[in-house]
């Protein structure tokens, strides 16, 4: 179905299957798609984040499940804690979904890795949709679920236009100075292929 994405400023995205089909003036997307389903968003419409430490957080980190907290908290393991841990296979792919869960959370619609060398983790990454960039090397910073936290500059995935995949995100807040200053917890919603993956309840 075609759906119309609209932020506060009135701009707005038409999104069909997983391709953006029109971008710009609500006003003007709504005139080329007549019949489409609208969705209207607080604060702005953007592309999504591409977060540059992606086998820090989804191979060398352990994103305890809701019903570990008591036991092992809520933030990520890693170092010797995770090595302590020591989990297998199964638990890294169940950590890495939920990693990418956290991210999706962020906006971020895809992420910068090395070549993931857990196959568990690879086919978590892959059946969320997430897209994969290439890196060489380390890229320093901070590694955190919000780009914004990172102390590296912050890379968005290409615009968004016509025939463009439908990857985008929206953060509640007035403009990009605000995004950056409140960074990407500001985050309503993402779209990754066309699919509504996170909105905040």
């Amino acid at each position: 179905m075609l759906t119309i994405h609209a932020d506060s400023r009135g701009r707005a995205l038409a999104v069909d299957g997983a391709w953006i089909a029109a971008a710009g003036p609500l006003e003007e997307v709504a005139g080329a798609c007549p019949g489409a389903r609208l969705r209207r968003w607080p604060g702005i419409l953007t592309p999504g984040l591409v977060n540059p430490h992606g086998n820090e957080l989804l191979e060398d980190a352990y994103h305890p499940d809701p019903r570990e907290a008591g036991e092992l908290g809520t933030e990520p393991l890693t170092g010797e804690a995770l090595a302590a841990l020591a989990p297998d296979e199964t638990r890294r792919g169940a950590s890495a979904r939920r990693g990418v869960q956290r991210m999706l959370a962020h906006g971020t619609v895809a992420v910068a890795c090395e070549e993931l060398r857990s196959r568990a983790v690879r086919d978590a990454v892959h059946r969320s949709g997430i897209a994969v960039v290439g890196r060489t090397g380390r890229p320093g910073g901070t590694p955190s679920l919000d780009p914004y936290a990172s102390g590296l500059p912050v890379t968005f995935a290409p615009p968004r236009e016509r025939g463009s995949a439908a990857r985008f995100a929206v953060f509640d807040v007035p403009d990009e100075a605000a995004l950056a200053a409140h960074g990407a917890a500001a985050c309503v919603a993402t779209v990754v292929g066309g699919r509504l993956v996170y909105r905040r309840r």
